[in-house]
């Protein structure tokens, strides 16, 4: 559908602008134009109220890259949508635009970056939306990541009973428990499914830290608190040691960016309090160098040994295609027990593997284990197992043993 102020909006910039200066420039226009903005967040609205219907997780658009069209990931796959018609990088300015507000438009020209969360009302229910509006070219260009509003059951994401237990406060006090895989694994899925399970299970206080906030869950047994970095914390770090004054049983960190927030988020599972985290990493193993990677050589005995200490389960999950043209969760699982934690400590990581191998009574397994699994069910197919393992030999030798 055209905007119907196009014309105007073009005769009205000058061409040769880019970056903040035609952001200014467009956003002095919705100041004086209150009808463009509401066209625009109108048109924007339908977009994203469309994707559930569609089951798309993403919508793209704005800047060169986006070829002047519409772009949504469903089961996985990117595409453009032709039925959506073409938007210059002008107008999707505009639309983009419309949506911000005056401070989030100052952080983004400040940091030329913006991740905000958005809801859409449709029908009798609100749909959350995670967006990150940043630069290609010069140009603005967003991503709307569309955040389930339901929460998935632990036995629906196939999580072992005694992983089950271990992330359960009934069952276990402490601990560190990661959560990791690459953007759009779904570990905001898993995470809101340990949440829920305690929310439903325990008289407790679970303090939230998200950037933004996604999943909203709403006080049942548990008293949860929401707190947004950007809006009700200056940081992660920062949140992190604010919660320790709140009473917390459970505290949930968003993300560990950097090694100041790593440090926090050890410390507080320290001192006695149960912490889900996030990493960027693609398997256990690669997690817990990554920690102690992030500090200089002459701290990591010390953050080695804490780690050793305080982990307790590490989930790294993918997303991959199943043979129905859908997507599958596939994870490998490692739970900390001594003989992990003398490996950890004894700088002899690499023996890990094996540990979780044969640790299936445990609820252990790992990714190769796990597709191997799926391939035997009819799931996903060989091509598939094989293209996701991270070890690639081993997968091999599974397929094999069929």
């Amino acid at each position: 559908m055209p905007l119907s102020f196009k014309d105007q909006l073009h005769s009205q910039i000058d061409g040769s602008l880019t970056g903040v200066e035609l952001c200014l420039s467009v956003d002095s226009l919705l100041e004086q134009h209150h009808d463009w903005r509401q066209e625009a967040r109108a048109l924007l609205r339908n977009w994203l109220s469309d994707m559930k219907g569609k089951e798309a997780s993403d919508i793209d658009f704005g800047a060169p890259g986006a070829m002047d069209r519409i772009w949504m990931r469903v089961y996985g796959n990117k595409k453009p949508l032709p039925e959506y018609g073409e938007y210059s990088r002008l107008e999707t300015t505009v639309i983009i635009g419309s949506w911000l507000s005056p401070l989030q438009k100052q952080k983004l020209f400040n940091n030329m970056v913006l991740d905000f969360s958005a809801t859409v009302p449709v029908s009798d229910r609100e749909i959350r939306f995670r967006g990150t509006c940043y630069l290609d070219r010069g140009y603005m260009c967003v991503n709307f990541r569309r955040v389930n509003d339901f929460v998935y059951s632990m036995e629906q994401l196939r999580m072992p009973g005694p992983i089950r237990e271990r992330m359960n406060l009934r069952y276990e006090k402490t601990g560190l428990i990661l959560v990791t895989g690459i953007t759009g694994s779904g570990k905001s899925t898993t995470l809101d499914a340990v949440i829920d399970m305690n929310n439903r299970e325990n008289h407790a206080h679970i303090v939230i830290i998200s950037d933004p906030i996604e999943y909203v869950h709403e006080s049942k047994l548990c008293l949860v608190r929401h707190r947004e970095v950007g809006a009700d914390v200056i940081s992660f770090a920062h949140g992190s040691i604010e919660a320790l004054r709140q009473d917390p049983d459970i505290i949930i960190v968003g993300e560990m960016r950097d090694p100041n927030t790593i440090s926090t988020v050890l410390e507080i599972t320290d001192s006695g309090h149960k912490a889900f985290t996030t990493l960027h990493t693609s398997s256990a193993i690669d997690s817990i160098h990554r920690i102690i990677g992030e500090f200089p050589p002459e701290e990591q005995e010390r953050i080695r040994n804490r780690l050793a200490d305080v982990l307790s389960i590490i989930i790294s999950q993918k997303l991959v295609p199943s043979v129905d043209n859908r997507i599958v969760m596939t994870r490998e699982i490692l739970a900390v027990d001594p003989s992990v934690q003398a490996a950890i400590r004894n700088k002899n990581i690499g023996e890990i593997y094996q540990m979780m191998v044969e640790g299936k009574r445990y609820g252990m397994c790992t990714l190769e284990q796990d597709l191997h699994e799926l391939l035997k069910r009819g799931v996903i197919s060989q091509k598939t197992a094989m293209g996701f393992a991270n070890n690639k030999k081993r997968m091999h030798q599974l397929i094999s043993m069929q």
